[in-house]
This record gives structure tokens, C-alpha cells and sequence, in this order.
């Protein structure tokens, strides 16, 4: 792994022991809950490789509900997470996983409530920094260090077009986008990293499109 600088190794200001297991386990949490839109009623966190086996004495637990509950990773309110989830009518259940991750940090976060359910895969690769692998079943590579916006739609010709057409109007600089699909001609999922946080109404133009389903902003 390439590191640009020596905050890379050390990791960001915070709160516990590890910058894998406690920061980035954080980071992964506020992700999910950015990208959920709001704070979940229900989390099931499922934990595999090294997060299974040390997640309690590296404050992986408080960490990710601390990010849930949208904590910043140097907040003092995350040895507290559990406590606060529950005062907060959040229900909290881990789940330890026995299978091999291709990355040991890794965690499965479902989230719901009456409006909707989410599942999202993260991986801490170290330093604090953050890889989201996988979003309702759809692959990706999303860090979440840039403003991103996710477009649910129809996998039809002239989809993608619209979107950065758009973008392009409003002079949106991309700086990486992937598409992914499950299945040829079924539901894909557009990924687009952009260099500021964009305004409602490009959102609302881009719902607009033929064959888009759902649009979601997600925040660093």
C-alpha cells in the first residue's frame, strides 16, 4: 500500500486505541449512516476476521455505532455509542462471522427502518483510511474522502450520458465514477466522485431523468 504522507500511517485525530479499529471502524459507520440519509432504527453489524476477534478491546463496537450515530472519529461521545444508541431508540446487535474476509477488517452493517433498509460492506485498510466494497448487493470503490452522488437506475443505453451531461452543465468536475450492475439490463448503480458538495436542484434534475430510480448525496 502507497502512503502519501506520514498522517497516513498515523492516522486521524481520535477517539481509542487503533486507527484500523477504532478510526476507520468509524469512519465506516458515518459513511453508512451518510449514505442511509438519516439515523437507523435498526443496526445488525456483522464482523469478520480481525474485527470479529478483537472488536471489544479495540472499541470497534463503540466506534461504528459512534459513526451511526454520525460522530466524528475524535468525538468524546463514542465510549458512550451503545448507551446513546439505545437512549436514541437505535436496537444494536453484533455479530461475530466465522468466514475469510479478502480484507481482515472487515464489517457488513445492515440498517433499517420504517422507510427503508440498507446493506453496506467497509473494509478499514489502515491509517485510518476506508474502503466501502459493496452497497445492497452492487459492487464499488467509494473512500468516502470526496463529496460522491449514488444513482440507482434502469441498466438502459443513455442513462450514464444524462447524468454527466448534467454534471458537465453545471460545471461538476468528476474526479473517478463506476458503474455496476448485477445483472445485463436489470437495476445499476452509478458511483461518481466529485470535487464539491452539489446543490439540491442538480439533484433533482438528475431524478428527473428517464430510467433513474433513486438519488443519493453522500458527504464526507
Amino acid at each position: 500500500m502507497k502512503y502519501n504522507s506520514v498522517f497516513d500511517i498515523i492516522g486521524p485525530i481520535m477517539i481509542g486505541p487503533s486507527s484500523s479499529h477504532t478510526a476507520g471502524a468509524a469512519i465506516i459507520g458515518r459513511l453508512a449512516r451518510s449514505v442511509f440519509g438519516r439515523m437507523p432504527k435498526i443496526a445488525d453489524i456483522h464482523l469478520y476476521g480481525s474485527f470479529a476477534e478483537t472488536y471489544k478491546g479495540h472499541a470497534t463496537d463503540v466506534a461504528i455505532v459512534g459513526g451511526l450515530l454520525d460522530f466524528d472519529t475524535n468525538d468524546e461521545r463514542i465510549p458512550q455509542s451503545l448507551h446513546l444508541a439505545r437512549e436514541a431508540g437505535m436496537e444494536v446487535a453484533f455479530h461475530t462471522e466465522e468466514a475469510v474476509p479478502e480484507h481482515p477488517n472487515t464489517t457488513m452493517i445492515h440498517l433499517e427502518d420504517e422507510h427503508g433498509s440498507m446493506e453496506i460492506i467497509g473494509v478499514s485498510i489502515g491509517g485510518g483510511k476506508v474502503e466501502i466494497t459493496e452497497l445492497n448487493g452492487f459492487k464499488l470503490k467509494l473512500n468516502g474522502m470526496y463529496p460522491a452522488i449514488l444513482v440507482l437506475h434502469d441498466d438502459r443505453f443513455g442513462v450514464i450520458s444524462g447524468v454527466t451531461n448534467i454534471l458537465t452543465k453545471h460545471r461538476v468536475n468528476i474526479g473517478h465514477m463506476e458503474v455496476s450492475r448485477k445483472e445485463k439490463g436489470k437495476m445499476a448503480l452509478m458511483v461518481i466522485e466529485v470535487d464539491q458538495n452539489l446543490q439540491d436542484s442538480i439533484l433533482d434534475e438528475i431524478r428527473g431523468l428517464e430510467h433513474v430510480t433513486q438519488v443519493t448525496r453522500m458527504s464526507p
